[in-house]
């Protein structure tokens, strides 16, 4: 056993710069006391002799490649290179080399980088051809430790998988297996097990092909049967004639089907049952098995889709309301199945085969299965409805479309899903959470057509408002009534404290707040309309803290759209109060509920949502004064209180403004008013002695301008209230200093405009005396 492990095969630099070998033999190190050092020796497994002594120099540089080849030059024209057939005689020896040249054997390099000379010479073959022992009982334990030692090595496992194909190998494996177990050898029994599950370790498409042949894989089952690990073997081979038996749902007359429909149950039950789970290093050792399998379920896919009685065979007798339960769960177990196969096609035929399904009446078949009593049917429907949207989500969104123009509305397809979803049975509402994710796929808006006519607009959103929302969120509406707290369906009453209820909403929740993030304006008009978010904060006095959460998520995303027309509606409806509630009641308990209410309000915070802080600062600050342990709600206050003051700036400066423009307008009037009276009063005066005749027109005219200018001061008095021509003309650069003898009258109100942006006649300025 030690000779096979140290097994290699030595070649040296010819001049053409090609490797050639010159014998195959045992390799070891040993100090030779004539050469005072540490040789490599290889002896020839054919007749010991010597067919390498190379002494281990300290400024040679040695190289490993691969893990299983060793590669040195002794001087420029002579280069040396030592495959071998087990990788870890090859870092035996590597250590052994580093160990005496005192370096580190985890580098692959003794010496730094080859010399050039080194490097201009093909590299040799990593390891010569395998030869495997012969096919015999006595050497099965080598079998097994040769498959064993190339698992490491892609190389040699395609040069070995090459011997398994041409030589005849697995077929005289095979024959040991039976002469083994006929003598209950027990140990070569577990050689044939690592030896069998080793070449399917392979990977080869090639050894599959042979050994789950018709001919062999009940004798592969056979030899994986016999575990080491186990104390006993396990009777799969029992199991599958005996037990698992092929019932044909449908009569199947294609006998190249049949076999192929047997064959792939067998392969896939190796592949399930047998072998062992791969690690996480080691999930690609089966990949080129799983694509096998594969390829086996695209074969009989396609058989079966072109064989079109069998399909419609399928679909009448899942229509006929004659046929029994029994019948049916079994038809549907068949077509679930087929689906399952189907998703190893390519998209393209996955589509071609969908528009088949589609033809052949698959919507109304699954609807009439989905309104019998009967859970595990249900459940069947729903993975089968499921797998449908994955294929074409559009094409079924037509269809259930279609209904609506021929059928009522809770005969709709949707409408039932979404009753089979509130009515599930199922303690743990399993079928329930499955019709929730296949409901938000199908109103998934990425998942729809868009109509060309209006490209804002989504038909089906439009049909789902119109015909299935209602229906949907009934069991919220009833659950949040001021009525009553609770609802009935059937002989069953749920109250918002019963898990199986909290469990149901919360379903639903999840949907709403999909709905929030997606549907934008179908679902705004809907909670506006219904006061849903209103009904949905409700459910925060439940006792079941997942369904607060649930409220609260909803909230947060309602907040988080950052939509006027929603801030509005909250603060209208002092929406936050139940929000408030729940944080007060929680207390100082730190867990999700709490962390949750807090990044909401931290979102506030953060995203400076000034109505809403506003809102909350004067309606809650209270309550949260106290808080210190997060600097949220004193981080809302700060926000506040700078708003507030950049609000009052803002007011006091436009105030200021106000007034000196208005001050410079009147005060240019009067100045206009001024210069008029002076220009009559002069003309008059020129005009007088020729005019006047009389004293008693004179005094009349001057009595006049008396009265004209008794309102206005002296013109003295008049200029310094007046601004300077420069500071007039650059609008004043100190307006405070002008308006200190202004006075507004109610300005605690702030100064009211006209709808032309001018002062009302109750708001003109007066100079004061």
């Amino acid at each position: 056993m030690a000779a096979q492990r140290n097994r290699v095969k030595v070649y040296i630099k010819e001049e053409d710069d090609a490797w050639e070998p010159i014998g195959t033999g045992e390799i070891s190190s040993k100090y030779i006391e004539r050469l005072q050092g540490v040789c490599l020796l290889v002896h020839s497994e054919e007749d010991g002799s010597l067919i390498l002594q190379s002494k281990i120099s300290g400024t040679t540089n040695y190289q490993k490649q691969k893990g299983l080849l060793i590669i040195w030059s002794d001087s420029e024209d002579h280069g040396t290179a030592i495959s071998f057939q087990d990788p870890k005689c090859c870092t035996d020896i590597w250590e052994d080399i580093c160990l005496v040249q005192g370096k580190d054997p985890s580098l692959e390099n003794t010496q730094g980088s080859l010399d050039d000379s080194a490097n201009n010479y093909r590299t040799p073959p990593v390891s010569y051809l395998p030869e495997l022992p012969a096919c015999e009982v006595a050497m099965l334990g080598q079998i097994a430790d040769l498959i064993g030692s190339v698992s490491t090595s892609s190389i040699q496992r395609e040069r070995l998988a090459l011997i398994l194909e041409s030589e005849d190998y697995i077929k005289q494996l095979m024959k040991l297996f039976r002469t083994c177990e006929n003598l209950q050898n027990t140990e070569c029994l577990h050689h044939l097990y690592n030896i069998i599950k080793g070449i399917l370790f392979f990977n080869k498409t090639s050894l599959f092909n042979i050994m789950l042949s018709d001919t062999y894989i009940m004798d592969v089952i056979g030899c994986l049967e016999y575990d080491p690990c186990l104390a006993e073997p396990k009777r799969h081979r029992e199991f599958l004639t005996k037990n698992a038996k092929f019932k044909e749902v449908i009569p199947i007359t294609d006998s190249e089907l049949r076999h192929k429909i047997h064959q792939t149950y067998l392969v896939q039950y190796i592949h399930d049952i047998l072998l062992p789970v791969p690690s996480i290093f080691d999930e690609n050792h089966l990949s080129t098995f799983t694509a096998f399998i594969f390829s086996k379920k695209v074969d009989i896919v396609s058989m079966l889709q072109e064989d079109k009685k069998v399909l419609f065979e399928v679909f009448a007798q899942l229509k006929d309301k004659t046929t029994d339960d029994e019948k049916r769960r079994e038809l549907l177990l068949f077509f679930k199945e087929f689906c399952e196969f189907s998703q190893a096609l390519q998209s393209q035929n996955k589509i071609a085969l969908f528009q088949t399904l589609i033809q052949l009446g698959i919507i109304p078949a699954l609807k009439i299965v989905m309104n019998r009593n009967d859970f595990q049917m249900k459940n069947m429907a729903t993975e089968i409805l499921t797998y449908l949207v994955d294929y074409n989500p559009i094409m079924v969104q037509k269809c259930i479309m279609e209904e609506a123009e021929e059928g009522e509305e809770n005969e709709l397809t949707i409408n039932i899903l979404i009753q089979q979803m509130i009515h599930d049975s199922d303690p743990e509402l399993g079928n329930a959470i499955n019709l929730m994710v296949l409901l938000r796929s199908l109103l998934n808006p990425v998942n729809m057509l868009i109509k060309p006519e209006d490209s804002e607009q989504i038909e089906f959103l439009n049909f789902f408002y119109r015909y299935s929302m209602h229906n949907l969120i009934a069991p919220l509406l009833c659950t949040t009534s001021e009525d009553k707290d609770l609802f009935e369906t059937g002989e069953t009453k749920y109250c918002l404290n019963n898990y199986q209820t909290a469990q149901l909403l919360s379903l639903i929740l999840e949907l709403l707040t999909f709905f929030a993030e997606r549907h934008t304006d179908y679902i705004k008009n809907y909670i506006l309309k219904k006061d849903l978010l209103r009904r949905v904060l409700m459910l925060m006095n439940s006792k079941h803290t997942f369904l607060t959460l649930g409220a609260v998520r909803f909230m947060r995303m309602i907040v988080g759209l950052q939509d006027e027309l929603y801030n509005c509606y909250i603060i209208a409806g002092n929406l936050f109060e139940p929000i408030v509630h729940a944080f007060l009641l929680n207390g100082t308990r730190y867990n999700m509920l709490n962390s949750a209410i807090i990044e909401l309000f931290e979102h506030i915070r953060l995203e400076n949502i000034k109505s809403l802080i506003v809102h909350v600062v004067e309606k809650f600050y209270s309550h949260f004064e106290s808080i210190d342990y997060v600097q949220t709600f004193r981080g809302l206050k700060i926000k506040y209180d700078e708003e507030k003051e950049k609000r009052s700036r803002t007011r006091k400066n436009l105030r200021t403004r106000l007034c000196s423009q208005l001050f410079l307008a009147q005060a240019k009037e009067m100045k206009e008013n001024e210069e008029l009276c002076l220009k009559e009063n002069t003309a008059e005066a020129l005009v007088l002695p020729m005019e006047c005749n009389s004293t008693e027109h004179c005094n009349e005219t001057t009595n006049e301008n008396i009265k004209v200018s008794e309102d206005l001061p002296q013109t003295d008095d008049l200029r310094m209230y007046l601004p300077d021509s420069s500071a007039y003309n650059n609008e004043m650069s100190s307006p405070q200093m002008i308006c200190e003898n202004v006075s507004v009258e109610n300005a605690d109100d702030g100064t009211e405009e006209s709808d032309e942006g001018e002062m009302s006649p109750s708001k003109i300025l007066h100079l004061s005396s």
